[in-house]
């Protein structure tokens, strides 16, 4: 990557940026000299994250918050990340939020970036942390990242997001799924959408209730990602925790969507006082790093094999002649 890629990014230019996403999603050698070169510019840009189970609306809430801080806030640049199911045939990404957010396209204050998952786990894809530091170095002061429809176990968001709002909506047909651990216990913000079907009353009781219970004398649900306030209007950056606001909104109508944006803030301000800004850069950066090892290591590691010696010991796995322990320390033992 050229200091005039690097420059043209900077300024705004969106082929540019639309070619360095592609690099760096793409892994190759330009992508990694991309990211190398746009690090230093990182770490101004507040990432929010919106999971939630497929059906929830995560999409139209999307729209509807990119469309409300761009009126709000004019001179701001927001991006969107939305992370789709893999197409079996294609590779690519089978929804495509372009389709789903039309009414965006022609604001060149908003840039959409749509990414398959590829096989990864956890709702994001593997370059989801790295197309997010791409916006960040470009200027853009949001990133709204939208994961794959989630469940109970896809929570990755929480470690690339500084905010990490969890949508609910009424009508899933499963009450019960709202007090289990995994994907409520992520959350910074709660919502349920689709505020006008029946039942919602009902949905935001129940999620009410189960915040209350879980962070009542317990400095938190499941070891204390949060901790709990004094009161839900204790919600300031001088306070010692964060207790999850619920919210409703009808996304379609942009109901609720003002007091969502609020949340927002008062979260992105309680981070900053608080230090946990820092705290969830670092982590990202650490988990980063050791990935990046990681993979570097593997690779050394399967170079020095002897050509056909991984496939065979796989064969002898699969033909239950060795157990996948077994293999791994005999693929050790042969490489140290």
């Amino acid at each position: 990557m050229t200091d005039f890629s690097v420059e043209a990014v900077r300024k705004g230019d969106k082929l540019a940026l639309s070619r360095v996403l592609s690099r760096v999603e793409a892994d190759d050698e330009d992508g990694r000299a991309a990211l190398d070169a746009l690090f230093a510019f990182t770490g101004h840009a507040h990432k929010i994250g919106v999971t939630g189970a497929p059906g929830s609306g995560k999409s139209s809430l999307v729209n509807a918050l990119a469309h409300y801080l761009r009126r709000t806030f004019p001179d701001s640049r927001v991006a969107i990340i939305a992370v789709d199911p893999t197409s079996p045939f294609t590779g690519g990404a089978i929804l495509g939020d372009r389709v789903r957010m039309p009414d965006l396209q022609n604001d060149t204050g908003v840039f959409i970036r749509s990414m398959a998952t590829r096989g990864a786990l956890g709702g994001l894809a593997e370059a989801t942390l790295a197309l997010s530091q791409v916006f960040d170095a470009a200027g853009y002061d949001t990133v709204l990242i939208e994961t794959v429809g989630a469940g109970q176990a896809e929570v990755d968001i929480v470690n690339l997001a500084h905010t990490t709002i969890v949508v609910d909506t009424p009508g899933m047909g499963d009450d019960i799924q709202t007090i289990k651990a995994g994907i409520l216990e992520i959350a910074d913000i709660l919502v349920v959408n689709k505020a006008e079907l029946p039942g919602a009353d009902q949905t935001y009781r129940n999620l009410v209730s189960m915040i209350e219970m879980g962070y009542r004398g317990s400095g938190g649900i499941n070891g204390g990602h949060h901790r709990l306030s004094e009161a839900p209007e204790a919600q300031t950056p001088d306070h010692a925790g964060w207790l999850p606001p619920v919210l409703r909104t009808t996304a379609i109508t942009a109901q609720g969507i003002p007091e969502l944006e609020q949340a927002i803030q008062r979260h992105r301000a309680y981070l900053k006082a608080s230090g946990a800004w820092h705290t969830k850069e670092s982590s990202a950066i650490q988990q980063t790093i050791d990935k990046l090892i990681t993979d570097e290591l593997i690779g050394n590691w399967k170079k020095k094999l002897p050509s056909g010696l991984y496939e065979t010991t796989l064969q002898a796995v699969s033909a239950r002649k060795m157990s996948p322990r077994a293999a791994a320390r005999a693929l050790l033992a042969y490489n140290s």
